[in-house]
């Protein structure tokens, strides 16, 4: 059993202790596709349900299901191992007949399954990144906790939204993944793949320690002096510019965020009392070394909201005989976290069964 790590809470103090993942039902995720299928080309485009197994682990399956090489497939996003989900595979099969999808189908006595739901035909392979986003449901059980408090912060979530923090998934399964950037920028080599991991687990931490002394200052969804805007489901930055009606029209509507910064070279784009904040929250002796060796790497800075508005945000009771569960069902755009949703409610713990 684990417990996600604590950072700076938006909304106060907790309101309720759960568990999930006790099932992988507990946890399940739909992709929600960024285009329609072309309907021909020489990419096989499999709408497919898995459970218990990763993105990676159900493309192997995938590959040696057509015949092809692993690099044949493609995926818009990964998705973890301990849950249901439904997410997009492309097959390249160049001038050779499809198998039948029915036939990729397996399911194991621990509870491992993968079918597909639909096929198609498209023209190009799935890159990443290529969905609007995805769809949670989501189920705390072993619940403690005032019915009436945890619908009153369940209600300014959906107002005010959460904290865009990185989750746990980007430092690796035991949180050893900056210790781990620290040591390959000290040095140590590292194996290619590892090496990506690594860097994106060492700009999450800045960035997320920028947005904790945002929230502990009470300003992660205001602005400050010489803020950076990012437009709401987008990558497109604008400012900084003087803060009038219309730009808090826009904020108040979520069309618009503040935003942090994702380290690199180059100078930070915000200016004043935003960068002032930025900066004093990077400083210390390891905080130096993870921005020197992001720089190091060749990245450039980049930008990203530090809001996020759980849409279309829903909830039910059900009650049972091993005591109260909350069913939570919201979709958050392409690299928002689902955990941070469920942090901003109180003490989650997850407890993998099969």
């Amino acid at each position: 059993m684990s417990a996600e790590p604590v950072l700076a809470r938006a909304h106060g103090a907790p309101v309720l202790r759960a568990r999930i993942r006790a099932v992988a039902e507990d946890f399940q995720v739909e992709e929600l596709p960024g285009f329609e299928p072309s309907g021909s080309g020489e990419h096989l485009l499999l709408t497919v349900e898995k459970r218990g197994m990763n993105t990676a682990f159900a493309a192997k399956r995938i590959a040696a299901w057509a015949g092809v090489g692993e690099l044949a497939i493609g995926y818009a996003g990964l998705k973890d191992r301990h849950a249901l989900t439904r997410q997009r595979f492309s097959v390249h099969l160049p001038k050779r007949v499809a198998p039948d999808p029915a036939t990729l189908h397996s399911e194991t006595e621990s509870g491992e399954r993968l079918r597909v739901l639909q096929s198609t035909w498209h023209a190009k392979k799935l890159p990443r990144g290529a969905l609007a986003g995805n769809r949670f449901v989501l189920t705390l059980r072993e619940l403690e906790g005032d019915r009436d408090a945890i619908e009153t912060r369940l209600r300014a979530i959906a107002a005010r939204g959460v904290p865009n923090y990185f989750g746990e998934q980007r430092f690796g399964r035991d949180g050893d993944n900056v210790a781990n950037a620290l040591a390959m920028f000290a040095g140590r080599r590292m194996r290619r793949e590892q090496r990506s991991l690594l860097l994106s687990a060492a700009r999450s931490e800045l960035f997320n320690r920028v947005l904790a002394a945002r929230v502990s200052a009470q300003c992660w969804d205001r602005p400050l002096d010489g803020e950076v805007w990012m437009l709401d489901g987008s990558r497109s930055v604008f400012g900084p510019e003087p803060f009038d009606d219309a730009l808090a029209a826009r904020l108040a509507a979520f069309d618009i965020h503040p935003s942090g910064p994702l380290w690199g070279r180059g100078e930070l784009r915000s200016r004043d009392a935003a960068a002032q904040a930025e900066l004093a929250a990077l400083t210390g002796e390891d905080a130096a070394a993870l921005r020197a060796g992001l720089e190091q790497a060749g990245l450039n800075q980049e930008r990203r909201a530090l809001r996020l508005q759980p849409k279309a945000l829903a909830w039910r009771w059900l009650d049972g005989a091993a005591g109260d569960a909350l069913e939570l069902d919201f979709v958050l755009p392409a690299g928002a976290y689902a955990t941070v949703v469920l942090a901003e409610l109180g003490e989650i713990a997850t407890l993998i069964r099969p």
